[in-house]
């Protein structure tokens, strides 16, 4: 009895980083999202992948993995996190390291090539400051980005 309460307890703690780490999304996760999010985008058009980026419960948000539009401009279009952004240009806004990272994901977007950029965020699930990993695909006028807390 005691050595299966113990190879039960072990078992269970060579289990628990494999459980830990699905909380958390992943740069495959991101870059599959972001793809997802284009797809419906070209099928449906601007106002409605606006919309349905921007619900809280929807198809574009998984754990700490949501999307995020931006225009060339800087101006957030759709906040799959935080709804209080849409509308806002944030050209001018720093990470805590004094990084102007819009300003430089804007400027990589203009090179219409995918990318990633680092950078740190709060993290809408727990809302600590971490190191944040975006991948972002610029399509026309605009920027779709997906990104990964670093842990």
């Amino acid at each position: 009895m005691r050595t299966r309460l113990i190879a039960a307890l072990l078992l269970s703690c060579a289990l628990l980083p494999a459980a830990h780490a699905e909380e958390f999304a992943t740069k495959a996760e991101a870059e599959a999202m972001v793809a997802k999010g284009l797809k419906y985008w070209k099928a449906n058009g601007n106002e409605k992948t606006y919309a349905e980026i921007g619900k809280k419960d929807g198809q574009f948000v998984d754990r700490d993995l949501y999307l995020v539009i931006y225009g060339l401009d800087g101006v957030v279009r759709t906040h799959g996190a935080n709804p209080k952004m849409i509308g806002k240009n944030l050209m001018e806004i720093r990470d805590v390291d004094g990084k102007f990272f819009i300003k430089e994901r804007i400027e990589l977007a203009k090179k219409k090539k995918p990318f990633w950029q680092d950078y740190k965020f709060t993290n809408p699930t727990n809302g600590k400051i971490e190191p944040k990993s975006m991948y972002c695909v610029p399509e026309e006028d605009m920027v779709m980005c997906g990104g990964v807390y670093l842990k």
